[in-house]
């Protein structure tokens, strides 16, 4: 186990342990933009190394991929768990979105194993933070009213919202300069990340444990869907990564951010598009149970799987 994973741990048990230990609430603002930042900024760098053109089918296939997902999981919470169509919706496109914080714990997991993988993966973070959003709401308001979703801020929210600018307007500065600009940068934003990185999962542990009690009313079946759809989102990202030709590393990251889930842009978005559906169900499903399935399961799980393809 990581030591990354056990800050989570150490703040998950804290809080059912109601111990006084909090984050200040400017501290763990401060450590999501630092984080978006240096994610964006990383990936920029590395993207300015490729050449656009090449890197255009592997992103348009990821963009399909993050369509694929919230279409699978929608008819196994509206069929299977009878959710109504609202929290179905809204469900799977969480599902459908992605966790930044699991993509960068897998990433120190790749580092710390010296496993190459492609830098430019933190654009298909980008990529599928928006894609299954887009699609919850179009399934909420499939056979409803599309005049009552108020698409203006909806669309400023998905395109506009804090972390989609973090990300890719870090992204866009690291291109744009390139490795040599981010060089006086690199002691902050590098250097000092996986130090941040253990903060924000601490405070990621008492926020989780603070929602351990809605499971209780949620049922057994959203519990199962939590722990088995990323498992089945992950086995897309193993194939896709295979299809497109990512080496090892490239493929688990990609199985990393198919099987997370969203809890920070999509609840935004979702409580302006699709009000009738209920957030808590939403977000014990992404935060208490799938976060920290893969920080402590989930990310070796994928590992062994990546291998058995890739032979190592």
């Amino acid at each position: 186990m990581d030591a990354i994973a056990l800050f989570f741990v150490l703040g998950f048990l804290a809080r059912l342990a109601r111990s006084d230990l909090k984050l200040p609430a400017q501290l763990y603002e401060a450590l999501s933009i630092y984080l978006l930042l240096a994610i964006g900024l990383k990936g920029g760098m590395e993207l300015a190394r490729q050449d656009p053109l090449a890197v255009l089918p592997q992103a348009s296939a990821v963009i399909v991929l993050g369509i694929l997902i919230p279409l699978i999981a929608f008819p196994i919470l509206y069929k299977l768990g009878r959710f109504d169509r609202f929290n179905a919706a809204a469900i799977a496109g969480h599902y459908g979105s992605v966790s930044v914080v699991t993509f960068a714990v897998a990433v120190d997991y790749l580092i710390a194993r010296d496993i190459p993988y492609e830098a430019y993966l933190p654009l298909f973070l980008v990529l599928l933070e928006m894609p299954g959003i887009a699609v919850g709401v179009l399934l909420a308001r499939l056979g409803g009213n599309m005049r009552e979703v108020r698409w203006g801020s909806l669309l400023h929210e998905i395109f506009l919202g804090k972390s989609m600018v973090l990300l890719a307007g870090g992204l866009l500065i690291g291109w744009a300069v390139g490795p040599d600009g981010l060089k006086p940068l690199q002691p902050f934003f590098f250097d000092l990340f996986k130090g941040a990185l253990c903060l924000f999962l601490l405070e990621m542990g008492l926020v989780a444990a603070g929602q351990a009690g809605a499971l209780r009313s949620s049922g057994l079946f959203l519990a199962g869907f939590a722990l088995g759809m990323p498992v089945v989102s992950a086995l897309l990202g193993i194939v896709l990564g295979a299809a497109i030709g990512l080496s090892a590393g490239g493929t688990l990251l990609l199985a990393t951010l198919a099987a997370s889930a969203s809890y920070i842009a999509a609840p935004a978005a979702m409580r302006i598009a699709v009000p009738e559906a209920n957030p808590g169900l939403s977000i014990t499903a992404a935060l208490v149970i799938t976060f920290p399935f893969n920080l402590l399961l989930g990310i070796p799980l994928y590992h062994r799987l990546v291998s058995l393809i890739h032979g190592g």
